[in-house]
């Protein structure tokens, strides 16, 4: 859908509003008039405003219409013809060109988000914003994208999947609407560095426990983006020139990597594990206690050390923690033997 068309459905809208405010002040006003002209009371002013409105040709309550009375109501009878063709060309305008689809579906897309919690908020759906709900989307996590612009919103109601809301995520009633106090994390990716920096800054202040991911342009907003709370930051740019370089000396290295991350297969993918939940029969046990190549078959490439340090191919000798993480390669069903053995009391 084009901008054009967006303006259009803004237009029809307002239309529709005015005709329907046109309508109302006409009853206001023939309700007024048949009681100071002709001294009827409400209900009876009322009922000669409906039928005169409406033309269905009932008689007037009362004594005859004065003189000043008839031209009152010759005046609202053309009044009336005029605003309910008017209403009635808006009304069929807001049906049929989707206005009407549109409100009924933001009010359930409303309904949905408020009740979001554990999710994660994309602020931008152009081609990063895009892949990054279809990469959360494939895992099966909540999310839901904030963007100000008309013809980006269009295109995201024609998937009747996606959760959204049209607003500038820079101001806090837009991401408080997106509940960011019970979101688990938040992706900025707009092509804007200062917007994204705002952006950060906003959601930090307002969730400073969240992850805050933001896309840079620039090589100087790295340190900004960073400085207003982003846990972590994205060049696109960068990275797609270092993936460049690498599949002229290293090709099969970066396909490789591709093929495990990008998850092309289901036969193999690289899983973090947490720590957290680690039964008490691990925890101050080394690596090689846990087995984890003879229980589920997995194997064990890395370790972040108490969120801090990482170790790649650690020592089997090395101690575990609660507080630490696996970086873990396997098939769908050693992954998810390792997650029972790893809680499981022996």
């Amino acid at each position: 859908m084009n901008p054009q068309y967006n303006k259009f459905h803004e237009v029809s809208s307002k239309t529709l509003k005015v005709g329907i405010g046109l309508l109302f002040a006409i009853i206001l006003v023939g309700v007024s008039g048949y009681h100071f002209i002709e001294d009827l009371n409400f209900l009876d002013s009322l009922y000669m405003t409906v039928i005169t409105i409406s033309t269905v040709g009932f008689k007037e309550v009362g004594a005859p219409l004065t003189d000043i009375g008839k031209i009152f109501t010759m005046v609202l009878i053309f009044s009336s013809l005029g605003t309910f063709a008017f209403v009635g060309s808006s009304l069929a305008r807001f049906v049929f060109d989707g206005e009407l689809a549109n409100y009924i579906k933001t009010y359930k897309v409303d309904k949905k988000i408020a009740k979001l919690k554990n999710h994660v908020i994309i602020v931008g759906f152009g081609r990063n914003g895009e892949q990054a709900a279809l990469e959360l989307a494939e895992h099966g996590v909540d999310f839901v994208v904030v963007d100000k612009r008309d013809n980006v919103i269009s295109r995201i109601r024609e998937n009747p999947e996606l959760l959204y809301l049209k607003g500038d995520a820079t101001h806090e009633e837009v991401l408080d609407k997106v509940n960011v106090h019970r979101a688990r994390a938040l992706i900025a990716t707009t092509p804007n560095d200062a917007d994204n920096v705002f952006v950060v800054l906003t959601a930090r202040s307002m969730n400073p426990g969240m992850t805050v991911i933001s896309r840079a342009s620039e090589l100087e907003s790295q340190m900004k983006l960073k400085r207003a709370g982003a846990t972590n930051v994205i060049m696109p740019e960068r990275i797609g020139g270092q993936r460049m370089a690498k599949l002229v000396h290293q090709p099969d290295v970066v396909e490789f990597m591709e093929y495990i991350l990008l998850q092309k297969t289901k036969d193999v993918s690289l899983e973090e594990l947490t720590c957290k939940s680690l039964a008490q029969c691990f925890v101050g046990k080394s690596i090689a206690d846990l087995k984890v190549r003879e229980i589920s078959g997995a194997n064990i490439i890395g370790l972040k050390i108490s969120g801090a340090r990482y170790v790649f191919n650690p020592d089997p000798q090395m101690i575990l923690s609660r507080n630490d993480q696996l970086f873990v390669l396997g098939n769908p069903e050693q992954i998810e033997k390792l997650k029972i053995a790893m809680v499981t009391e022996v």
